[in-house]
């Protein structure tokens, strides 16, 4: 049976908890620097020149110490608003090559959104709390970030 930690010397646990959140939007994969050959041959149908639409999913999980006032690592409500104000808002519903900011002269493969949207939310987060961001362009078709693994000791 689990019981708080009595020993300051005793490692405590680390707790992950996750938001989970959905947005649809419709995008190019094209790299301007290519042929129109070479883009058709990276990028197969996903560069379409009038693009094309996902339903993504996207997991946002924080870490930490569970905090003896609050019982939480994070307000959830916090997290839920963080996540929709600076990257559900921007993102839903939009075409990712021209109506979003932060993602401008970016190629908005899944795992460059990835890592834009970790850029996005770190910084407001601090402390190390991001740990990973999940996100799915499919159920079968997902990438998973970490943050740069230099800066990084788990």
């Amino acid at each position: 049976m689990w019981a708080p930690f009595n020993n300051m010397n005793e490692r405590k646990p680390m707790i992950y908890i996750t938001r989970k959140v959905e947005f649809c939007a419709s995008h190019r994969l094209y790299n301007p620097s290519f042929s129109d050959e070479k883009n058709a041959q990276v990028f197969g149908l996903c560069n379409n020149p009038n693009g094309h639409g996902h339903n993504y999913t996207m997991e946002v999980t924080v870490r930490g110490d569970v905090d003896p006032e609050t019982g939480m690592v994070l307000d959830l409500k916090f997290l839920k608003k963080l996540v929709t104000d600076e990257i559900i808002d921007k993102v839903d519903h939009k075409n990712l090559n021209v109506d979003v900011g932060f993602l401008q002269g970016v190629i908005p493969t899944a795992e460059n959104l990835a890592i834009k949207f970790w850029e996005v939310l770190e910084p407001k987060l601090g402390d190390g709390l991001l740990h990973e961001i999940k996100l799915y362009e499919s159920p079968r078709n997902f990438v998973t970030y970490r943050g740069h693994v230099r800066e990084r000791v788990d």
